[in-house]
């Protein structure tokens, strides 16, 4: 049983907080939901480190809109509604295509520099997309401009409150509805904050896995809260594991891109020879859940930890204005990607489940709104088209906060809730070494490929380590090592019972996607067993 919240507490001898939306993360769903926010609330944004440290500022390759005139968003939603593999929600879908470009203005008047070529925006183009679609800034930095300009702004907001180096620790709820969050600061002191809304923006669940692109503060934190408040968790079986991440000594799974492919790039084994024609008509530009299993299938065959990613036959200026970040941090390990071929292999990169919510972001409890990766909007299915969730960030960040403005006042709650349980003395084993094992498990067991076998092999380790649930947490490491077994058992769970294969999620013992039994998502929620739910594709 995983309790409602971690730790003990009583609400009347805190010291105690109040804002009008209370946002927890600092990615770009959570600045720009925080801007939006501040015209006309006080907003308070909580983040584990800074306003710069979040999966945001590792995107490379872009952000997906609508801009050219041979395109349109009828291309784009089909795109992604095939990318989808038949678990997107359509409506959701046409809002990200419909208003994702309106949105990409708003980010270029707040500041955004995306890159221009001969007076127009770049586009390029990435995997799946049928049309270049995909604006950059800085060659392959995007994510970095966009935090940089949205930080810049929130940062200088007089509405605008920011508490960096704070964890929360779960969100309290009173009458069905969530009234804010319990949160502790670096020197450990816990303060309740009261607000008439909270937002997720969290980020997702790479260190589930020990080879991830996400830094270490993607640990799961929104969805394990979310769901321990009682909330409603979807399709957490679909992980995306991103085919092309670094793979060399001692140089950490630095991503690399999907536009270096986008840009001409093509996959080769460790004997030279190109592979994917063998498993895609669309070759290297294939789905990601495809290549990412072709290049896993090929390191098998050949008996390496890598393949190759291949781009030397482009000039080397256009190589260094493309990827200016990618070629000087292959240069600081002595790989030279205008004459050296990339070792790459696949590193867990993004987390299409989540809270699930509707179409102004709320989830299933009332005032508590979930924003970019830690969302489950419907935009994904089970495979997330490249670049599309930038998009999705913002476009959901103004229907939240468009939401909210609507949401009756909430002053009158006396907010007296008190938690005491029995709870056992600390940990025996470090957090560290559990969370490597977790990690350990995760890959072999719940990783790219999986089977039933594994699947409860990995359920009843991950049992195993429960009793964190039980035991007295104090510190920022604990409550994530919670956070993280919390999420993976949902995973787990989820893979476990969805007996097919469907876009991330592969069952070597069910290897064919199966609309007529399985086009329909997977509901979690806290004391209640797995439901299935009708997709809207």
């Amino acid at each position: 049983m995983i309790p409602s919240y971690l730790v003990n507490f009583d609400l009347k001898e805190l010291p105690r907080i109040e804002t009008d939306i209370l946002i927890i993360g600092s990615g770009i769903a959570g600045l720009y939901t925080a801007i939006e926010a501040s015209r006309d609330h006080r907003v308070l944004m909580i983040t584990k480190k800074t306003l710069l440290e979040s999966n945001t500022r590792y995107a490379q390759g872009g952000i997906a809109a609508v801009t050219a005139e041979d395109d349109s968003p009828l291309y784009h939603m089909q795109d992604t509604l095939t990318a989808g593999a038949g678990l997107c929600r359509s409506e959701a879908v046409e809002v990200l295509v419909s208003e994702g470009p309106d949105r990409v203005q708003e980010l270029i008047q707040l500041g955004t520099a995306f890159d221009i070529e001969n007076g127009e925006l770049a586009l390029t183009q990435e995997g799946a997309h049928s049309h270049r679609r995909i604006l950059h800034a800085n060659g392959d930095a995007t994510g970095y401009e966009i935090v940089r300009a949205l930080a810049k702004e929130a940062a200088d907001h007089p509405s605008i409150n920011v508490w960096d180096e704070h964890f929360v620790i779960d969100l309290i709820t009173e009458a069905g509805e969530c009234i804010g969050a319990l949160v502790q600061s670096a020197n450990g002191q816990r303060t309740f904050v009261r607000a008439d809304a909270v937002v997720l923006c969290s980020g997702g669940a790479g260190q589930l896995y020990r080879y991830t692109t996400n830094p270490e503060v993607a640990t799961a934190d929104g969805v394990a809260m979310a769901y321990r408040a009682g909330a409603e968790i979807r399709d957490m079986e679909f992980i995306q594991f991103h085919p092309t991440s670094l793979c060399y000594p001692e140089a950490p799974r630095f991503l690399i891109s999907e536009a270096v492919r986008g840009e001409g790039a093509v996959l080769r084994n460790i004997h030279g020879n190109r592979f994917m024609e063998r498993y895609h008509p669309q070759l290297e530009l294939a789905p990601r859940d495809v290549v990412a299993r072709a290049i896993v299938s090929e390191m098998e065959d050949t008996h390496a930890t890598h393949v190759y990613l291949d781009i030397t036959h482009e000039t080397p200026e256009l190589i260094k204005r493309r990827f200016p970040t990618i070629y000087e941090t292959c240069m600081s390990y002595g790989l030279d990607m205008t004459a050296d071929w990339i070792p790459v292999a696949p590193a867990a990169h993004y987390m299409m489940g989540g809270v699930k919510t509707d179409l102004h972001g709320e989830s299933s409890i009332p005032r508590l709104f979930a924003c970019g990766e830690v969302s489950s909007t419907g935009v994904h299915g089970a495979n997330r088209l490249a670049s599309n969730s930038l998009s999705e960030a913002i476009v959901f960040g103004k229907r939240i906060v468009d939401r909210i403005r609507q949401l009756p006042d909430t002053k009158h709650h006396t907010s007296i809730l008190r938690v005491q349980r029995e709870l056992t003395a600390g940990a025996s084993e470090s957090v560290h070494v559990r969370r490597l094992a977790l990690q350990k498990v995760m890959v072999r067991q719940v990783g790219l490929r999986r089977t039933e076998s594994g699947l409860l092999k990995g359920k009843i380790l991950l049992e195993q380590e429960r009793s964190i649930f039980n035991t007295k947490l104090d510190k920022q490491e604990e409550y994530e090592f919670a956070n993280l077994l919390t999420c993976a058992l949902l995973v787990t769970e989820g893979a476990l019972y969805r007996k097919e294969s469907r876009g991330a999620h592969y069952r070597e013992d069910y290897p064919v996607r199966n609309d007529h039994r399985w086009q329909m998502h997977t509901v979690q929620q806290r004391d209640r067993d797995i439901v299935e739910e009708v997709s809207h594709a």
